[in-house]
Order: structure tokens, then C-alpha cells, then sequence
């Protein structure tokens, strides 16, 4: 169900101009996903807190960067899913006169602050484990092993909780990232453990360690990349925007769609903004069907759920531009 902005009949350019928004049932199916993320991010922060402070000891008593690093990364997951979860709780405040769009966006910071520090984590695991390499230590490997196993299961069951939402919110995604890459460095650490305890190679520590920081790295450019693309008003992957521009031009009275913007305001709320002219013959009276069937193309069709047309009857203003653009052009080619 579509609805009309409830100042768009007041605004300076009349029935012309409106916005659309996705009605009560699309806002129900959001909040039932945000309960769902909600209480996936509690209940991995509670079995990530609970294990941590083992993991920290353990560290400590082996001797093992791995270790170390591994409960170093759980302290960091746990600050990350505690920053998810305050994002969530101020991007559900509403709208004001100063933030109109209200603190959606805060969940995208959010999730830029966490892929940013799971690579000040990965670097210092390089570094740390370069000084290991020149300058390795004892590694009691059976307790590194033994704890390294069980934090594997440990995160294991947090990135389970966390998949499913991690799809539906670029701020639960970058809690999920750092529980998976503390799942990569339990691996590294169960088997550094095995080789240390087995054979007796303390130089698996520091080696596996360096994997483990890279992977991390490697793991966290997509998230970075797509908060990036957010951040730089990008429009949305699921947004065909040709096709979208053709499918408004196919709507009937409409001549030209100029000025179109689609982008991302938080994560599975996106915008639209265009321009439309329409046929300088088509009845005045019978404008508001025509606008009803393009919010209804950018909503139900594409999934953007705030639209925004500005509806001309005169193609004249284009016309001027094209026109501009070919006397410009004419002008470049006479200079060369």
C-alpha cells in the first residue's frame, strides 16, 4: 500500500509534487526483522562475554599469541554487537524538524566503525607476530589447544545466530564479521595447538597468526566496500536504474524522466527523487492517476520506499538544457 506524505497537498508546488511511502505492512515486516537482529545480537553477546574472560587466562597461562589474539578478537566482537545494538536503538527514534530522515544512518557508521577496527585488529596481529617470528616464545600447546577448541565451538554457535540477520542489515553484518573472524583464529589457534603439542613447532603460532590477520582483512573489504557505496549516496544494488528510468518513461502522459536520484538511506530503506514531464496536452485533472502510477512503479516494483516526484507540464526546461548542451558542444568542436 502506497500513501501520501502528509504535507505533499500543502507543499508550494501543489498536487505536482509528492512523496510516497511504503504503507503499515512494509514498516511491520522492518520491525519484526529488527526484533529478530535485536535478540541475535544479545544472545551472541552473552555467549561471546561468557567465554571471553577464559580466554583471556588461558592466553595468558600458555603463552600463546594465537591465543591472545583469538580473546583479543572476542573483546572487540563484544564491543561491536554492544555497538550494533546501541545503532539499532537510536536509529528506531523518529524523525525531527533538524534530521528528517531521522538517525537511520547511525547503523551504517556503526558498521564502518566495526570493519575499520577489525583491521587495526588484523594489523596488530601482523606486527605482533613478526616480532614472534625473530623472537618465539614457549607455547604450552596442549592448553592452547584445549581452549582454542573450545572457543571454536563458541563462535561457531554466534555466527550461526548472527547469519540470518547479518542478510538483512549492514550493522548486523559487521558484528558478524568479527565473529567470523574470531571463528578464523580459533581455527588457527586449534591448529597451532595441534602442531605445537604434537611436534613441538612453536613457529606454527606466529605463522598461522599472519594468515589469520590476512583472511581478516580480506573477509572485511566487502563490508567495507558496501558501506562505502552507502556513504557515497550509491544506488542499491537490488536497482536496475536504466531500467527503472525506462519503466517511468513508459507510464502514460509521461514524456521525459530528467534528474533521477536513487540512492541509500540505511540499509533496506531507499529513496528515489526525480523529475517527470509530462505531455503539455495531457488533462491537467488528470494528473494525480499519473502519479500514483509511478510511486506505484518505484515502490512496488524496484522496492524503494521513499519517492519523491516533481511533476512538469512543459518539456520547455529540457529542451532549453539539450539545447545548451548542443550549442556547447558546437562551440568545443569550432575551438578545436
Amino acid at each position: 500500500m502506497i500513501s501520501h506524505h502528509p504535507h505533499a497537498a500543502d507543499s508550494p508546488a501543489g498536487p505536482e509534487y509528492a512523496h510516497a511511502q511504503h504503507g503499515a505492512g512494509g514498516h511491520d515486516h522492518a520491525r519484526e526483522l529488527r526484533g529478530k537482529s535485536k535478540r541475535s545480537l544479545v544472545a551472541a553477546l552473552a555467549l561471546i562475554a561468557g567465554y571471553m574472560v577464559a580466554e583471556v587466562a588461558g592466553g595468558i597461562l600458555s603463552g600463546s599469541l594465537a591465543l591472545l589474539a583469538d580473546a583479543g578478537h572476542m573483546l572487540t566482537d563484544a564491543a561491536s554487537i554492544g555497538l550494533a545494538l546501541l545503532a539499532m536503538h537510536f536509529a528506531e527514534r523518529p524523525p525531527s524538524a533538524r534530521r528528517t530522515f531521522g538517525y537511520r544512518r547511525i547503523e551504517i557508521l556503526a558498521a564502518l566503525l566495526n570493519a575499520l577496527t577489525l583491521w587495526l585488529v588484523a594489523a596488530w596481529v601482523i606486527v605482533e607476530a613478526w616480532h614472534r617470528v625473530r623472537d618465539v616464545p614457549d607455547v604450552d600447546g596442549a592448553l592452547m589447544l584445549s581452549i582454542g577448541a573450545v572457543g571454536l565451538v563458541v563462535n561457531v554457535v554466534a555466527a550461526w545466530i548472527l547469519r540470518r540477520s547479518a542478510g538483512h542489515s549492514v550493522n548486523v553484518e559487521g558484528a558478524f564479521r568479527h565473529v567470523m573472524a574470531d571463528l578464523l583464529g580459533s581455527v588457527g589457534v586449534v591448529v597451532s595447538g595441534v602442531l605445537v603439542w604434537a611436534f613441538g613447532w612453536t613457529l606454527a603460532d606466529p605463522i598461522l597468526s599472519v594468515i589469520i590477520g590476512v583472511l581478516i582483512l580480506v573477509s572485511t573489504w566487502r563490508l567495507l566496500a558496501r558501506v562505502v557505496h552507502v556513504l557515497l549516496e550509491g544506488a542499491p544494488d537490488h536497482v536496475d536504474v536504466p531500467r527503472l528510468c525506462r519503466e517511468l518513461q513508459g507510464v502514460e502522459g509521461v514524456v521525459q524522466v530528467h534528474d533521477m536520484h536513487v540512492w541509500t538511506i540505511a540499509e533496506g530503506y531507499d529513496a528515489l527523487a526525480a523529475h517527470v514531464v509530462v505531455d503539455p496536452d495531457y488533462p491537467g485533472s488528470r494528473l494525480e492517476p499519473v502519479l500514483r502510477r509511478l510511486r506505484a512503479v518505484a515502490s512496488r516494483d524496484f522496492g524503494i520506499h521513499h519517492v519523491t516526484i516533481q511533476v512538469e507540464q512543459s518539456p520547455d526546461h529540457c529542451n532549453e538544457h539539450h539545447h545548451a548542451d548542443h550549442l556547447h558542444g558546437r562551440e568545443r568542436a569550432s575551438e578545436a
